[in-house]
């Protein structure tokens, strides 16, 4: 899928605007930004004066996402599978067209599946890994072209719990996320000399459109809730806006020394 007739200007005055070299807005490319935790750090790097470009496959979900960063700093959304050949180049260009920049890239559509490895089909794991790890590395790549020229740039990857700590029944979703906060460390080592920084924000169980599914299919929803909830020291779900601000403060100028690590908000999962 070519982004190309998705991504229209909406006027002259954008036109104008992009191509103004006295214009600088700090610039956000956010994945999986059409519900959940995407959708909540699109919307708050906007309220924080970011220019976001939000991805995702839903159109309506991103058109309404679209009417919510607008308004504020004139955010886009663009339809895009980001596991397919060329977009990820082609959504970083769409940045540096709106802006002439890219400050900051958040890695954080992703896919799950239960399934022991003695279970696991191959196809499905090919599949999560392609969307897990395999397209965040190729923004990442993307993004790094540009970033590097400005001097400066944040990668942040949206990891999870259970790439710190073996979550049972799970081991392909678990090897993508360990394999994400490697590719976080990986840029830090090569590239935090040259201005880049990569952090890796690794959220614990949160009240996702995902996890509802999940709960709601469950033999006995509330019953599934509380093991979920019971296996962490603070006994409740994350809420997505507590993972949105952490991937906030990660892109602050203000860390500026934070690289190549991990921030973890798990309500205290891994410390047991």
């Amino acid at each position: 899928m070519s982004i190309e007739a998705s991504f229209v200007w909406a006027s002259e005055a954008d036109m104008d605007r992009a191509l103004d070299p006295q214009t600088e807005r700090r610039t956000a490319l956010v994945t999986g930004a059409t519900s959940g935790i995407g959708r909540a750090t699109a919307i708050a790097l906007s309220d924080g004066g970011w220019w976001v470009l939000a991805v995702g496959l839903d159109a309506d979900r991103g058109a309404a996402v679209e009417a919510v960063l607008r308004p504020r700093t004139g955010g886009r959304f663009v339809q895009a599978d980001v596991t397919e050949a060329g977009v990820p180049e082609q959504l970083v260009e769409a940045c540096r067209q709106e802006t002439g920049r890219l400050d900051l890239l958040v890695n954080n559509a992703g896919i799950h599946f239960l399934a022991p490895l003695d279970e696991l089909d191959m196809t499905r794991f090919d599949h999560l890994m392609a969307v897990n790890l395999r397209a965040p590395v190729a923004l990442a790549r993307a993004a790094l072209r540009v970033m590097l020229e400005q001097g400066r740039g944040t990668i942040i990857n949206v990891a999870s719990e259970a790439g710190l700590v073996a979550v049972p029944g799970q081991p392909a979703y678990n090897i993508s996320k360990a394999g994400l906060i490697m590719l976080t460390r990986s840029i830090a080592a090569d590239y935090a000399a040259r201005g880049i920084r990569a952090v890796s924000v690794c959220p614990g169980t949160t009240r996702t459109p995902l996890v509802e599914q999940a709960i709601a299919s469950a033999p006995d929803p509330a019953a599934h809730e509380r093991m979920l909830a019971e296996r962490r020291p603070a006994r409740r779900l994350g809420r997505v806006e507590e993972i949105a601000a952490a991937i906030v403060f990660a892109a602050s100028d203000a860390v500026d020394y934070l690289n190549g690590t991990e921030l973890v908000v798990d309500g205290g999962y891994t410390v047991v």
